[in-house]
């Protein structure tokens, strides 16, 4: 059982037509030969694991940052958070994950927290990875009231493959470290902007995993009887 749990995910229920879509076409497949069957075979079992939905279990402790996606950190820059989000117009860090079309897609966030803002923005597609991606790709903004105090910035941004990005919080929602709020199809990126003076402790090329990695940690205050 625990060998079969390795290597069979649960698939969120936004890839649920898909995988079904891509089971149809595979029918067509075998129809027509072996060959381009099994390729629809393999095809359909990739649509699936795309949308796999694992268990995550996020780390314990006040103040951190955690991952809001799998993928590989592709940039660690300062940069203005989107403007739709009412933050201040100063330079903040900014935290990039590149999520391949092998990642898993299903965002979580990154603090736990209220959501303020949420915003959307019509855009272009151009690869994910390169840094113009975050001012004219498509892109869907949220903007946490942290427990810890600050505000910081997630925000998923399509992709070159990617044409739909899903949100499904809403402004005024509390959210946990490590809840869903979203998922993106198909190859695409999400930008962390972390509060002022919050420095990462990750680096340009790791590897993230969603609602488990540690990306910062506020500088909380010290709190009187603490023992340290």
């Amino acid at each position: 059982m625990n060998m079969l749990r390795t290597f069979v995910k649960p698939m969120h229920r936004e890839g649920i037509r898909f995988v079904a879509i891509f089971a149809v076409i595979t029918v067509f497949l075998f129809l027509l030969s072996p060959v381009t069957g099994w390729i629809g075979v393999g095809l359909t079992i990739w649509c699936y694991y795309f949308f796999r939905d694992p268990e995550r279990v996020p780390p314990t402790g006040e103040g951190l940052v955690i991952s809001p996606a799998d993928g590989v950190v592709s940039l660690i820059e300062p940069a203005v958070p989107p403007a739709e989000l009412g933050m201040p117009d100063a330079a903040l860090t900014r935290v990039s994950i590149f999520m391949n079309v092998f990642n898993c897609h299903v965002n979580r966030a990154p603090t736990g927290g209220t959501i303020t803002h949420i915003a959307y923005r019509p855009g272009k597609f151009f690869n994910a990875s390169l840094d113009k991606a975050s001012a004219d790709n498509e892109r869907n903004s949220l903007r946490i009231r942290s427990h810890a105090g600050p505000d910081l910035a997630v925000v998923q941004i399509a992709g070159l493959v990617a044409r739909r990005i899903v949100c499904f919080a809403d402004p005024g929602d509390a959210i946990s470290a490590g809840e869903r709020f979203g998922l993106i199809r198909f190859g695409s990126r999400l930008d962390v902007y972390l509060p002022d003076g919050v420095e990462p402790k990750v680096a340009v090329g790791q590897t993230m995993v969603a609602g488990e990695t540690v990306i910062a940690e506020f500088d909380l205050p010290a709190q009187s009887g603490t023992v340290t």
